[in-house]
């Protein structure tokens, strides 16, 4: 049992040290007991409550679960797909979306896409928590720039408390996870927050088309860099489901001899790139899709180069 609380280092770890996990149980109750609270006062609309304090607790569960003791993957993704779906029940589905100057609404097959994407939002966010504290920085960084968004839109409705409530939740645990960490999110604290992150962009869409592709820039550190590595993983012919230490940022982390370099990169790039993308596009500057393809080009860039520079990663 006390094993199971630990992370003990192996081949594929990027820490050196026995570490206790399942630290991101904080972060989940922490957000899940405030946004009723706030839904309330009426700074939260109770939809939102029930889809996310929904869907969180059961991704939250799963993790937790899985962070004890492995739990099968069918078993693991079918409680996604699970939680995704009650996500985007209560948000009302996939918003419309604006291409090119063009309202896209795809009915059911927008659904099942969204549905897909809430999934895969939520693995890649677990997939990218392999450093200390790069995951909280992501988090409160992509929060904290979506929430921006929101103002300069001049839409911050009731929409705008969830992500603050989670970046609060999410700093309290960044004091105890900053590196070198004393303790590690694990599985409960990642699922949770890749779910919430992805919910949060498809609300934002709710409100306004381009404040969805805004979200989507935001969050371009992690969809870049565990999506390049994924399909490049795919390509050779691996086992992509199997742990690894291909991913960009690992490669990053070797090249620094250190996790906080990189940690510290990740939240510039956020603040003083994909930030001022996402606020042209918030305002009209620049097209959501043109934009993502701004935004995302010299981080698939980075990422190559970083691979390119160890070809045979363990």
């Amino acid at each position: 049992m006390a094993r199971s609380l630990l992370d003990v280092p192996n081949a594929r770890s990027s820490h050196a040290v026995a570490t206790p996990r399942g630290g991101g149980v904080a972060i989940v109750l922490a957000t899940l007991a405030a946004m009723p609270l706030l839904a309330s006062t009426g700074a939260l609309a109770w939809p939102i409550v029930w889809g996310f304090c929904g869907g969180g607790a059961l991704v939250g569960l799963i993790g937790f679960l899985d962070d004890r003791g492995p739990i099968g993957r069918r078993w693991r993704l079918l409680g996604h797909f699970s939680a995704a779906a009650w996500v985007l029940v209560w948000l009302g589905g996939l918003p419309s979306l604006t291409v090119m100057g063009l309202v896209l609404d795809l009915g059911w097959l927008g659904h099942a896409l969204a549905v897909l994407y809430l999934v895969w939002i939520l693995n890649l966010t677990n997939f990218m928590d392999g450093l200390d504290g790069i995951a909280g920085v992501e988090v409160i960084t992509v929060c904290l720039g979506g929430a921006l968004l929101y103002v300069m839109a001049g839409t911050a409705t009731t929409s705008l408390a969830a992500p603050l409530v989670l970046a609060s939740a999410t700093f309290g645990f960044l004091v105890w996870n900053w590196p070198p960490a004393k303790i590690f999110m694990g599985d409960v604290g990642s699922g949770f927050l890749g779910l919430m992150l992805a919910g949060f962009s498809l609300q934002a869409g709710w409100v306004s088309p381009k404040l969805f592709w805004g979200w989507v820039i935001l969050l371009g550190v992690f969809i870049v860099d565990a999506t390049v590595t994924l399909v490049g993983r795919v390509v050779r012919g691996e086992k992509f489901y199997e742990a690894h230490r291909s991913h960009g940022y690992q490669q990053a982390a070797e090249l620094c001899r250190a996790h906080q370099p990189v940690t510290l990169a990740v939240g510039a790039i956020n603040l003083f790139w994909l930030l001022p993308v996402a606020m042209l596009v918030g305002v009209n500057s620049v097209d959501g899709v043109l934009g993502v393809l701004i935004a995302y080009t010299p981080l698939v860039a980075a990422v190559l180069w970083l691979r390119a520079r160890n070809p045979s990663p363990r």
